[in-house]
C-alpha cells in the first residue's frame, strides 16, 4: 500500500538519516582498523623522513646519534614495503567485522518510504536493524 507524500517525504528523511550513520559508522570502523593496523608503517616511515637530511633533517638526538642516511633510507623502504601486507590484514579485520556484525544488512532501499508493509527482523535471524526480506537463504555469509 503506497505511503501518502507528506508521510513518504518523512519516511524518506529518516532512512537517508538511517543509512548516513551506518555509512559513517562504517567508515569510522574502517579508519580505526586502518590506524591501529598501519601503526608500525606510520611510524617507521615517519621516522625515516624525519631523520633523512634531504627531506626534514631534524635536530632531534637519535637523528644524530643513531639514524645517518642511509639508515634513515633504509627505514622509509622498510615501511613502504610492509606497508602491502599490512593493508591486506587491515582489509580482512574489516570485512571479518563488517560481516559478524552486519553492517552492510542495515542499508535500507529507499522502496520502504514509499510503500508500507516493511517488517523488523527477529533476534533470532540475526540481524542488528530492520531490514525487508532477512532470510537466511539469501544472505551468502551464513
Amino acid at each position: 500500500q503506497p505511503r501518502s507524500p507528506c508521510c513518504c517525504l518523512a519516511w524518506t528523511l529518516l532512512i537517508g538519516t538511517m543509512n548516513s550513520l551506518v555509512f559513517l559508522l562504517n567508515l569510522l570502523l574502517m579508519f580505526v582498523i586502518f590506524t591501529v593496523v598501519l601503526l608500525p608503517t606510520i611510524v617507521v616511515v615517519y621516522f625515516g623522513f624525519q631523520c633523512h637530511s634531504q627531506v626534514l633533517h631534524s635536530s632531534a638526538r637519535y637523528c644524530k646519534s643513531i639514524l645517518d642516511d642511509n639508515s634513515s633510507s633504509a627505514l622509509i623502504i622498510l615501511g613502504f614495503v610492509i606497508m602491502s601486507p599490512l593493508l591486506v590484514v587491515a582489509m580482512a579485520i574489516y570485512c571479518s567485522l563488517a560481516r559478524r556484525l552486519q553492517l552492510l544488512v542495515c542499508f535500507q532501499p529507499y522502496s520502504l518510504a514509499l510503500y508500507k508493509g516493511g517488517r523488523c527482523c527477529r533476534p533470532g535471524e540475526g540481524a542488528l536493524c530492520w531490514a525487508r526480506g532477512c532470510s537466511r537463504q539469501l544472505r551468502a555469509w551464513v
